[in-house]
């Protein structure tokens, strides 16, 4: 019996597929696709005879008739950036287990990292945020929030947030951040990127006070994602310790006095049997 491969396809740049999920692509004889998030493009790396199968129109049930019907193919399940992030996947993987069918799951690189670099920032700087949280904002799929957890709540916190899926509710999205307790402002940076990574990219810099303007602006609510942060502007960087003179790690040690080059650790040396 073959195995299933869960795979993420990246944010969108049919580069951005990790070789590994460009292997399980070229070896498919099935690949199941989402035409809505993922770029055509993407299939280049399948192989002429494979099939393939548009699950845009398809519901769980039709994927699992594919997969219990084709127990002797090499099937990808390729979802948009990784599987593990609002990927839908747990429903399938209980199905192979309860199936007692091999299955792998293929790390995509996800949106938000696609984001971070169309905007030209790090997302976690010392004494600025040390935490990403990563969430949104619901109305028709409101169910699926377990109590307890909203952007209201993270937005107490500070740091780093990243809305993802909620392009529709830009006003939601802004009360939430604003709402009482929170650590964000209206003057807290912004920025707005519509399918990050792919030809059309947009990025737009803006303001949690400006977000529900400027995303009318971009004229989009699929894929789209807003992070949120003083990390998207702040230019009073304190330097990571990491790569210190003054500081030593278990393969540096700290520089010479007067100096700044960098000393490696003695190490014993050690026999490998």
């Amino acid at each position: 019996m073959e195995h299933i491969s869960f795979v993420g396809a990246g944010p969108g740049a049919p580069d951005l597929i990790t070789l590994r999920g460009q292997a399980r692509l070229r070896e498919a004889d099935i690949v199941i696709w989402a035409s809505s998030l993922i770029p055509e493009e993407m299939l280049g790396w399948t192989d002429d005879k494979a099939v393939l199968m548009d699950s845009a129109e398809m519901t769980l049930e039709d994927v699992l008739l594919v997969f219990e019907n084709n127990p002797g193919a090499r099937i990808v399940r390729l979802h948009s950036g990784d599987p593990s992030v609002y990927g839908a996947i747990q429903e399938q993987i209980s199905w192979c287990e309860a199936h007692d069918r091999p299955f792998e799951i293929v790390p995509g690189v996800t949106s938000i990292s696609a984001a971070a670099a169309a905007v030209g920032r790090e997302l976690t700087i010392p004494e600025v945020a040390q935490s990403i949280v990563t969430t949104r904002v619901a109305r028709r799929t409101s169910a699926s929030m377990p109590k307890g957890e909203s952007l209201a709540g993270y937005a107490q916190l500070g740091g780093t947030i990243a809305v993802l899926l909620s392009g529709a509710h830009p006003q939601r999205i802004v009360d939430e951040l604003l709402s009482e307790g929170s650590k964000f402002s209206a003057s807290t940076p912004a920025a707005v990127v519509v399918r990050a990574s792919w030809p059309d990219e947009q990025v737009a810099l803006t303001t949690v006070g400006e977000l529900v303007s400027t995303i009318s602006d971009l004229g989009a609510k699929r894929t789209l994602l807003v992070l949120i942060g003083e990390v998207l502007t702040t230019t009073d960087i304190r330097r990571s310790h990491l790569y210190s003179p003054s500081f030593s790690h278990r393969f540096r040690s700290r520089s010479e006095p007067g100096t700044t080059s960098g000393r490696a650790k003695r190490r014993a040396n050690r026999t490998v049997h």
